[in-house]
């Protein structure tokens, strides 16, 4: 599940927040990380300091993901590099699809030139537009030494009933048994309900108290059940039911519990734009300050 990892790099330090990231995947699940570097045509001329700068990285990664080994040397770890020309966004979705990448590990800015990656430009488009799971890692604020405790201790996965929003459950399940982590698992009831007012547009219709309790008491039960098969392939687990904004209860919970990675499906594609993304995910990843790993569903609508 996270066999080929990928990451982007563009010269940065910012960007290179997200290293630590794939050097634990590497050291602690055995995955292959393959650093990547993209030239468009204005930077033709500097292709041999971007080659010396990626050969660089990667010896840099095979050493972090080293100190993740239970005992040294006991497996090789495999990075290696790759410099593509063209334009950042859609070369690195193109290459992860012809390369079977498994999991995109991107920062969500970092600086390429005179230009930055700002969120909205290479990494939210890298995530807009790929059927591939990616781990967005936020470069302000962020600081090595925090890191060294390991990246993915605390996973919060916000889940709300339907098959969609679970496709993130493998990733998550996974990433919590091989490395030790808790999750966290969240429901969030709505407090109105949206009906059609006229065609074309919905309005909120609140649920009164009585109707509230009943779907806390309903996604209780949904969560513990979810918990229960975790809990029975020995994850450490446990779940909150809140009531509210969605988008804003999960950066909340986050916030609250210290969690170290949120990990949610974007519940598929529009159909409208390849550039499309649940409104949800939106919030999230927008407004948000932790580390977010999005999974899609395809052939889904957004919600």
């Amino acid at each position: 599940m996270y066999e080929k990892i990928l990451v982007p790099l563009d010269g940065s330090e910012l960007a290179e927040v997200a290293l630590p990231y794939a050097e634990e995947l590497a050291g602690r699940l055995g995955s292959e990380v393959v650093l990547v570097h993209v030239c468009e045509s204005a930077q033709e001329q500097y292709h041999h300091m971007h080659q010396l700068y990626i050969e660089k990285m990667v010896a840099a990664t095979k050493r972090g993901a080293k100190k993740y080994l239970e005992k040294p040397g006991d497996r090789a770890i495999t990075v290696r590099s790759v410099i593509l020309d063209g334009h950042p966004a859609e070369r690195i979705v193109d290459f992860a699809d012809e390369q079977g990448i498994d999991l995109i590990v991107i920062a969500t800015h970092g600086w390429s030139g005179i230009r930055r990656w700002v969120l909205g430009s290479v990494a939210d488009k890298v995530v807009r537009a790929t059927k591939r799971p990616v781990a967005l890692i936020r470069a302000k604020g962020i600081h090595h030494h925090e890191l060294e405790k390991g990246t993915m201790n605390k996973i919060l996965v916000p889940l709300d009933g339907s098959k969609e929003s679970e496709a993130v459950i493998p990733y998550a399940e996974e990433l919590a048994a091989r490395l030790k982590g808790e999750l966290t698992l969240l429901h969030v009831v709505p407090p109105a309900s949206p009906v059609y007012a006229i065609p074309g547009e919905t309005a909120q219709l609140p649920y009164t108290q009585a109707e509230v309790e009943l779907l806390k008491t309903d996604a209780g039960s949904y969560l513990e059940k979810v918990a229960n098969a975790l809990k029975d392939k020995h994850i450490e687990v446990k779940f909150e039911v809140k009531v509210g904004n969605t988008g804003h209860e999960i950066i909340k919970l986050a916030d609250e519990v210290h969690a170290d990675l949120v990990a949610m499906s974007t519940h598929g594609w529009s159909g409208v734009t390849r550039w499309a993304l649940g409104s949800t995910a939106d919030k999230v990843l927008n407004g948000g300050n932790t580390p977010l790993l999005l999974v899609g569903s395809p052939g889904v609508s957004a919600k």
